[in-house]
């Protein structure tokens, strides 16, 4: 079973930049739509951003322009670079299959932007 950690939080202010990880493992990640998801306190999970396999990828509004979801597959890896983060970006941040149905969630990763 793919296993999913997630890596790359910090505390950072207002217009800074982050880079998350996300490391599954499996010989099988390369076929897989991932996506990267926030939780905040006392808000829903929400979908950031989805990558297919091939590299096509697509957005929440509330990001789009500012962060940027991409993979390596050789690695097994999905990242998410975060730049100009606002105070609203604060959340713990997943990586899962991007298609709706899920696997068991990793840990999660915090991001706090504040100043």
């Amino acid at each position: 079973q793919v296993q999913l950690v997630e890596s790359g939080g910090g505390l950072v202010q207002p217009g800074g930049s982050l880079r998350l990880s996300c490391a599954a493992s499996g010989s099988i990640f390369s076929i897989y739509v991932m996506g990267w998801y926030r939780q905040a306190p006392g808000k829903q999970r929400e979908l950031v951003a989805r990558i297919t396999s091939s590299g096509s990828t697509n957005y929440a509004d509330s990001v789009k322009g500012r962060f940027t979801i991409s993979r390596d597959n050789a690695k097994n890896t999905v990242y998410l670079q975060m730049n100009s983060l606002k105070p609203e970006d604060t959340a713990v941040y997943y990586c899962n299959l991007g298609l709706g149905t899920f696997i068991p969630w990793g840990q999660g990763t915090q991001v706090t932007c504040s100043s």
